[in-house]
């Protein structure tokens, strides 16, 4: 009777430690995520025309926007691109970096710089970079013949530059995961592979990789939702121009609730937005998740 009454006394006081978090959780994202489904399936409402239930006629009006289908392949090229890129970088970073070598802390500080800077700053930083004939680009072009080019302003270039921004910007943050990982591995591992013969790269391949996949998946997850929420930097260099060639799912979520006030199809936009987030988190857990072994 006693270890029962300690028992549950135990589960109380552990509901009381968490109930702060989870009344913040529940207040700013389960609550919003549940009035956000709801307000998909009514009108935005107007001074004097209150919202009406219009129930999926929102989601059949986004499917036969052309602009939508644009921004969701703009989003999804920017994620096939950002995330193995910045992800496979962090780990070579990390791999240089991990052992000793002349610098070390400094080259670890470029590494990560980065990654301390706002967003903001660094979209100034290489919209200076990418302007018309005295950006970087364009002046170290010129040394080998090249002309001037407008990055930001034309349709082909511009996505990739935006692109390059996110992936300078992000993998000196995966690296610190990768790095403190990779830290943990004991060196017994390294020292009986080179006694058995084994090759570096076979090392890293039948041993390292494997050992690393816990945190492979973390920064996976974190790099799928970094490509899916991209606003700051767009606002800054393009401003989902030309002719929304780098407009985002996000970006074009916020231009239609704040700069259209179509809160009704910005709900829409965003439930997709969710879904697919989900569908991906499953896909990543479905097939990474088998091969993650935590120690």
């Amino acid at each position: 009777m006693q270890r029962e009454t300690w028992i549950r006394r135990e589960t109380w006081q552990g509901w009381l430690l968490v109930l702060p978090a989870l009344v913040l959780l529940v207040a700013f994202t389960h609550w919003p995520a549940l009035m956000t489904l709801v307000d998909s399936f009514f009108t935005t409402s107007r001074a004097g025309h209150p919202a009406a239930f219009v129930g999926w006629d929102n989601y059949a009006d986004l499917a036969d926007d052309p602009v939508f289908w644009k921004v969701l392949a703009n989003n999804a090229i920017y994620a096939v691109a950002t995330i193995p890129v910045s992800v496979v970088l962090a780990l070579l970073m990390a791999l240089a970096v991990n052992h000793a070598l002349p610098g070390r802390g400094l080259l670890r500080m470029a590494y990560f710089t980065p990654t301390m800077l706002p967003m903001i700053a660094v979209a100034n930083i290489w919209l200076f970079f990418f302007t018309p004939d005295y950006g970087l680009f364009d002046v170290v072009l010129s040394f080998f013949g090249g002309g001037r080019h407008n990055w930001l302003g034309d349709a082909a270039t511009s996505l990739p530059a935006v692109i390059a921004v996110a992936v300078w910007k992000e993998a000196g943050f995966f690296m610190i995961f990768y790095l403190a990982a990779l830290q943990t591995l004991p060196p017994d591992l390294e020292e009986a592979a080179a006694l058995e013969g084994a090759s570096r790269f076979t090392f890293f391949r039948r041993v390292m990789l494997p050992l690393l996949m816990p945190t492979t998946l973390f920064v996976l997850v974190n790099a799928v939702i970094n490509a899916f929420r991209v606003v700051d930097h767009i606002v800054v260099m393009t401003n989902g121009g030309p002719d929304n060639a780098t407009t985002l799912l996000l970006f074009y979520i916020y231009q239609t609730g704040f700069r259209f006030w179509d809160s009704a199809a910005a709900a829409t936009q965003t439930v997709v937005l969710l879904g697919l987030l989900i569908v991906l988190a499953a896909v990543q857990f479905g097939i990474f998740g088998r091969r993650v072994h935590y120690r």
